[in-house]
């Protein structure tokens, strides 16, 4: 059976389709100040901490997703109170609660029965087996997110270019940093259900930077890199339902090849545009 038939016939594969647009809406608006900004490994630090909420929360008998957000919130203020007192020490400290969230997550995970053999979609994801109800999860943290940066958007903006101009011209950014980094761990939430913690950094990054080589304002990056990342979830849903691949991993390898070749391209591009100023 191809792709759009099975689209056609199978709710599933709706859903599955639905949640990757959502995700990938998520990864553009949020995905493009983590790249501008970068904290790709912070990003990392609070992506991984998840799975000891989500384990947390499976052990306790509560949604995975709200102990996911909770974890993840928890996180993101940890990380980034140790960035604005604890400079120094960063990475250290961020690896260290990057280590802790996976370990008490796995912990939690063996001691909870019949979630043992689960551990695999948590760390790389399945998007095949997302729920009507984490839909309309997946929605909401969207909405919140857009809505926020959409409120807050010219102070995101200062913070992420130059925190001391924007300090001198009166944001307080101590208190937007912090915003900013709950709004990455909420869309780290919504990405975890479509390619897993393992993977979540490259959707949140790749079609971000990306959309980096050739478009040069924030909202155009937003909007290219979202389109960008809508259609890399949705071409990797069909290609693994093609060949009977993992989805996470496919559409993974979609974003990674698609940077790849637009590295090129625009490598090559700004050296031709080098050479005929030279020439002229």
């Amino acid at each position: 059976m191809n792709f759009i038939d099975a689209l056609i016939q199978h709710n599933f594969l709706q859903t599955a389709l639905l949640a990757g647009l959502l995700a990938g809406l998520g990864c553009g608006v949020m995905g493009s100040y983590v790249v501008v900004k970068r904290i790709g490994y912070m990003a990392g630090g609070i992506s991984h901490s998840v799975l000891g909420g989500m384990g947390a929360a499976l052990f306790f008998g509560f949604s995975p997703t709200l102990g996911a957000l909770l974890a993840a919130l928890a996180a993101a203020l940890t990380i980034g109170w140790i960035k604005l007192r604890w400079r120094a020490h960063e990475d250290t400290l961020i690896g260290a609660l990057w280590a802790i969230g996976m370990s008490i997550g796995i912990l939690f995970i063996s001691r909870t029965p019949g979630y043992g053999t689960d551990l695999m979609s948590y760390l790389f994801g399945n998007i095949l087996l997302v729920s009507v109800d984490q839909l309309w999860e997946m929605v909401v943290l969207d909405v919140l997110v857009i809505t926020l940066v959409t409120a807050f958007y010219r102070q995101f903006l200062a913070i992420s270019f130059d925190e001391e101009f924007a300090r001198l011209r009166g944001v307080p950014v101590t208190s937007f940093y912090l915003l900013f980094l709950c709004l990455v761990a909420i869309t780290v939430v919504m990405l975890v259900q479509v390619v897993g913690l393992v993977l979540v950094i490259a959707l949140l990054t790749l079609p971000a930077a990306i959309a980096g080589h050739y478009v040069h304002t924030m909202g155009r990056m937003m909007l290219l890199a979202s389109v960008l990342g809508a259609l890399f979830t949705s071409a990797g849903i069909a290609v693994s339902w093609q060949l009977d691949l993992p989805a996470g991993a496919t559409i993974i390898l979609l974003a990674g090849a698609g940077y790849v070749l637009s590295a090129i391209l625009s490598e090559a591009y700004g050296q031709r545009l080098a050479k005929r100023a030279v020439d002229s």
